[in-house]
């Protein structure tokens, strides 16, 4: 494929995915983020590689711009690489939220491909299963429905699949897409 098909075909992909992408998910996203807000509850972003990126980058406009009290649980790289060290990769976020005092009024918000398996992405999965316990909402944006969080988030947006060679950036794509679509829709809401 020469590069204006390539550069044409992919632009239509985004485009499709976005007329297929669920409102009704959206607006649930919307929803819990309101009322975490609401609670004066935090939101915990969590991904690894792209997904850390993107958590990133999501922990600075909704601080910023949605006036919600977030974290990246990537961004403190000597913690972050000393519990991976110390206490085993699996275990990385979930520590990280015990020392935070993850509570019912928290969030957490993922953001993965495979949405996290215990093969793949395992320390996404204790994250979960130690959210469920205090009895924190979890919110993700996936590329794929078999993962962990596609099954027990309380509102998952799994990024349509056109392609399956190109589910990774599609889903790395609209993980930002998501993001700066809610920050904006809460940072309207409350007039902020």
């Amino acid at each position: 494929m020469d590069k204006h098909n390539f550069i044409d075909q992919y632009l239509k992909r985004t485009a499709q995915i976005a007329n297929e992408c669920s409102r009704e998910r959206l607006e649930k996203m919307a929803d819990i983020l309101s009322i975490t807000r609401e609670l004066k509850g935090r939101v915990f972003f969590l991904g690894i590689g792209g997904g850390g990126a993107s958590a990133s980058h999501a922990t600075n406009d909704f601080n910023k711009i949605a006036n919600i009290s977030t974290f990246c649980l990537t961004d403190n790289v000597g913690l972050f690489s000393a519990l991976a060290n110390d206490e085993g990769w699996d275990s990385v976020f979930k520590r990280q939220l015990e020392m935070h005092n993850l509570t019912a009024k928290d969030c957490l918000f993922i953001f993965s491909v495979n949405g996290g398996t215990q093969n793949i992405s395992g320390n996404l999965v204790k994250a979960m299963e130690y959210a469920k316990v205090v009895g924190a909402r979890i919110l993700a944006v996936v590329g794929r429905e078999t993962g962990v969080a596609a099954q027990v988030a309380d509102a998952c947006l799994v990024v349509p699949k056109i392609e399956e060679s190109m589910v990774t950036p599609h889903t790395e794509d609209y993980q930002l897409v998501v993001n700066h679509l809610l920050i904006n829709l809460l940072k309207q809401q409350s007039g902020y």
